[in-house]
């Protein structure tokens, strides 16, 4: 009895609720405790500031994965600026992947040059991939831009008149940024195509490239007419002509160049004409060779025809003989005449 009242003795106490209780409670304080040590920096900065941010937003913002710091900084400048944004506006375009810190700056900036924006328009703008905050100092400040872009490898505007001259020209374009159009509307790269449109149409529209040197501005002005800016994220303010120079006589150039293709088609013509008489030539020849034949042909018979002659008794001796003079004295008579004895292949000529 005495051995078990011992082990009993001996045993592990277990620890009663209010202990557990109390360890349970301790462990929280403790946590919290950390919790608050750890982001106090930060929250009392934005209470110093004047930004409602507590404690839990900020344990929110840690567990959703978006830096508590960039947040409270966004807050502090927009508060101090005047401007009413939530916190979970900046937490939203943050997780949205948008730029916070810009879109703030951006706001900032619009409100002191009193444009109307708002933050949900900066951040669509922002999450189409435009810098909002350029966008902004480019609508208070106008940006200048070339036409063409020499950054793309060409310096001028080439175009011909309608006298053929060629004319090279380039321009200076200053653009407002549209903030309204921002989100949709075509790109600077859209401004300085359609520019570089208009000075080819205004230049290959005059009459001489005299015209449009002695009038630049008619490229500025029929441009600008064309209302060029529709449907693009800027506005035109002017367009300057910065140079024009005369390039080369395009015109001579291409009639000279016809006139070489012309002249060769002629020639090809003609040796075509003269290539289709060469081989009627050689084929008249041939007929003839042929037709020379058939005479050889024919004059080889006689002789049979004579003796087939003399065989019937047809033709006597001194007929024979009679015949063979007449040949003699056609012979002597074409020698006196010059023309030569006949040859069975070839045509009598006269002598030289």
């Amino acid at each position: 009895m005495m051995t078990m009242f011992s082990l009993l003795a001996q045993a592990p106490r277990v620890p009663d609720v209010g202990t557990i209780v109390l360890i349970v409670v301790g462990f929280i304080v403790f946590v919290l405790v950390m919790i608050f040590f750890y982001f106090f920096k930060v929250w009392i900065r934005a209470v110093a500031s004047g930004a409602r941010v507590s404690i839990g937003d900020l344990v929110g913002m840690k567990l959703r994965k978006v830096p508590p710091l960039a947040i409270v900084d966004a807050k502090i400048m927009a508060v101090k600026a005047g401007i009413d944004v939530s916190t979970r506006e900046l937490e939203t375009h943050y997780l949205a992947g948008g730029n916070v810190n810009k879109v703030i700056r951006a706001l900032i900036a619009a409100d002191k040059a009193n444009i109307e924006l708002v933050f949900k328009r900066a951040a669509a703008i922002d999450l189409a991939g435009r810098d909002v905050l350029e966008a902004v100092q480019t609508s208070v400040n106008p940006r200048v831009i070339d036409a063409p872009n020499p950054a793309k490898g060409s310096d001028m505007v080439a175009a011909v008149a309608m006298d053929g001259i060629m004319l090279k020209a380039k321009a200076k374009v200053t653009v407002r940024a549209n903030l309204d159009r921002l989100v949709g509307g075509a790109t600077e790269e859209t401004i300085i195509a359609r520019v570089g449109e208009g000075i080819v149409t205004t230049i290959g529209s005059a009459q001489s490239y005299k015209q449009v040197l002695e009038n630049p501005d008619r490229i500025s002005k029929t441009v600008l007419a064309k209302g060029l800016d529709s449907g693009t994220a800027f506005e035109i303010l002017s367009i300057d002509i910065a140079d024009v120079d005369v390039g080369e006589n395009v015109g001579a150039k291409l009639e000279t160049e016809r006139a070489e293709a012309d002249k060769r088609i002629a020639q090809a013509k003609a040796e075509g004409r003269r290539a289709m008489a060469f081989a009627q030539e050689q084929e008249m020849r041939a007929r003839t060779q042929e037709m020379r034949a058939k005479v050889v042909e024919a004059e080889a018979e006689v002789p049979k025809a004579i003796a087939d002659a003399f065989r019937k008794g047809q033709l006597g001796v001194m007929d024979y003989y009679t015949l063979k003079n007449i040949q003699a004295d056609t012979s002597m008579r074409e020698s006196i005449a010059g023309t030569g004895p006949v040859s069975p292949t070839e045509p009598s000529e006269p002598r030289k």
